[in-house]
């Protein structure tokens, strides 16, 4: 009896379109800024350590602004790529047709590598940061409650007037260009990046996607203070 001969289908498998396109975002509100500092880290290592916890220095203001912020290799600044990811993925929410764990897979927000100092002697971590341009970073003090409710002065860095340039990776297979820039948009206004964003009951770090020849204003207002500067 002879056996019958099995059909074999070939797999098409469509092609990634993968894309870049570059988004221009405006702050409409300061940009405050707290990176994770040496110190605090190396404290929490620490602890974890079970190492006998030293006396609590004394506060220093200026430092504590100057650990805020997130440094670029040539001395400016920036803001973690995962966070505007983020912060655009949080955003699907309120897009139809996206959801966020469709909008997750469907793009990436690329910025420069920089090695930051860790915890532990000698290690260095990787951090991704799109750069922040604007005005200079100033010192701001707020009162916050921490632990059981007990009062601190914390000296961050703000940015005020700020926009970044944002590139981004997506798959035009899942995204349009268009709706790249409606979560972007949508991101600013609903979810916004930094502390005391709208997604935490703040109204900080709130931005929009620049409209056309809208940084080129921004550039040049800005120029006298840089000459200042």
């Amino acid at each position: 009896m002879a056996m019958a001969k099995k059909e074999t289908t070939a797999l098409e498998i469509p092609r990634l379109d993968v894309q870049l396109m570059e988004v221009t975002i405006v702050g409409d509100s300061p940009l405050i800024v707290h990176a994770w500092s040496v110190k605090a880290k190396r404290e929490m290592l620490q602890k974890q350590m079970k190492k006998a916890k030293a006396g609590r220095e004394a506060k220093d203001p200026k430092k504590d602004f100057e650990d805020s912020m997130y440094r670029m290799e040539d001395g400016g600044y920036g803001f973690p790529s995962v966070g505007l990811k983020a912060a655009a993925v949080e955003a699907a929410m309120s897009v139809s047709g996206i959801t966020k764990a469709a909008a997750r897979r469907a793009f990436h927000v690329l910025g420069e590598d920089i090695d930051v100092e860790g915890a532990f002697e000698g290690v260095k971590m990787r951090q991704n940061l799109v750069r922040i341009e604007g005005g200079a970073p100033r010192m701001r003090e707020d009162m916050v409650r921490v632990g059981m409710g007990t009062a601190d002065l914390r000296y961050r860095a703000e940015f005020s007037p700020w926009f970044a340039k944002v590139l981004v990776r997506f798959n035009a297979g899942l995204l349009s260009p268009e709706q790249i820039m409606n979560l972007f948009n949508t991101a600013g206004f609903s979810t916004g990046v930094g502390e005391w964003r709208p997604e935490k009951d703040g109204q900080y770090g709130m931005f929009h996607v620049a409209t056309e020849g809208e940084i080129e204003r921004i550039t040049a207002d800005l120029e006298p203070a840089r000459k200042a500067a």
